[in-house]
């Protein structure tokens, strides 16, 4: 049955369709996952009972801190662990099935920007290649393996990346700078080089390198000193195996199998499908062996009528700073 459910889930869908298979996945978890069973349980909700998709009750995601989130049928090959300051108590992610979510990242990354092959990608990650289980790492370790061959990652050797971006420019290749956010701003005060035929792409975080600033000031200093009009970014977590982009604009969308709701502020179980601003709950169909409706700490607004875009505008009060979401507080 679970690899019938993974099937669907990476099939093309319309709403309905992805409601419909909320519901199914709903049902499936809430038996064989015993931690959502056991919350479920304790806010006495009857599983069969719950018909549409604002009415599931969104597991918070500071479980994934505190207790094993995996269902029963999955065995853990790999666990990827959140960054965290020293100290900090990080969440961590059993997966059960990594190739899955190879296929699942490489096909929305498809979606959004064209085929991976095409394209080189240089990766500017080097807080978290100091971790050996960053969630991040993996994806985009995989992607260099099915990118262009000039592809890699760039710890130490800057200069190294400076040569090949211009190298890779003159030959008109398609390319994606992906950075950790302070990587980033170090490159472009330094060299304020030119990557206006290049795709920049942040992932947030500062890591304690630099004093925090909002999203706009960092894409403007980015955009001046790279001499490019727009800055990409990417919303992903530890907890959740889809990623968001978006294009420049601050505004992301995910894949089919993959949306937000919003819910009031001061009340968790408080899902209105007319909210236009409130704290993201997503649904993540990709998670699968774990739990796909997971509640964040994190703020934003839906942007369009369809409610498949949206902006994250910060975190709630005394909730943790994290790694990927720095660049949003």
């Amino acid at each position: 049955m679970v690899e019938k459910l993974k099937e669907e889930v990476l099939k093309d869908k319309n709403e309905q369709e992805f409601k419909e298979l909320c519901l199914e996945i709903f049902y499936f978890q809430a038996k064989e996952n015993p931690v959502y069973k056991e919350y479920l349980e304790a806010l006495k909700v009857k599983p069969k009972e719950i018909n549409r998709i604002e009415n599931i009750p969104f597991l918070p995601i500071s479980f994934f801190k505190t207790s094993n989130v995996i269902c029963k049928h999955a065995n853990p090959v790999i666990t990827f662990e959140s960054s965290g300051t020293t100290g900090m108590q990080t969440s961590r992610h059993f997966v059960s099935d990594p190739d899955f979510y190879k296929v699942a990242s490489e096909k929305i990354f498809n979606s959004f920007y064209g085929s991976l092959k095409d394209f080189s990608i240089y990766a500017l990650l080097p807080s978290y290649l100091e971790r050996s289980n960053s969630s991040l790492i993996f994806m985009v370790q995989h992607f260099i393996e099915n990118a262009q061959s000039d592809s890699g990652f760039f710890l130490h050797n800057i200069e190294k990346l400076v040569e090949q971006l211009a190298e890779a420019k003159v030959k008109n290749k398609k390319i994606i700078l992906l950075g950790v956010t302070f990587a980033l701003l170090d490159l472009a005060e330094k060299y304020e080089i030119d990557l206006s035929s290049v795709i920049v792409m942040e992932t947030g975080g500062m890591k304690g390198r630099r004093k925090e600033m909002i999203r706009e000031e960092i894409h403007e200093i980015l955009k001046r000193k790279l001499n490019i009009s727009e800055v990409h970014s990417e919303y992903g977590m530890t907890e959740l195996l889809s990623q968001f982009y978006s294009k420049g604009n601050g505004v992301f969308s995910g894949p089919d199998w993959a949306g937000i709701l919003i819910r009031d502020v001061s009340d968790p179980f408080s899902v209105d499908t007319i909210r236009q601003n409130g704290t993201i709950n997503v649904i993540d169909l990709a998670n699968i062996d774990s739990c796909c409706f997971i509640e964040t700490n994190d703020i934003g607004n839906f942007t369009t009528e369809g409610k498949k875009e949206f902006e994250v505008r910060g975190r709630l009060d005394k909730s943790d700073i994290r790694g990927c979401n720095l660049l949003i507080t």
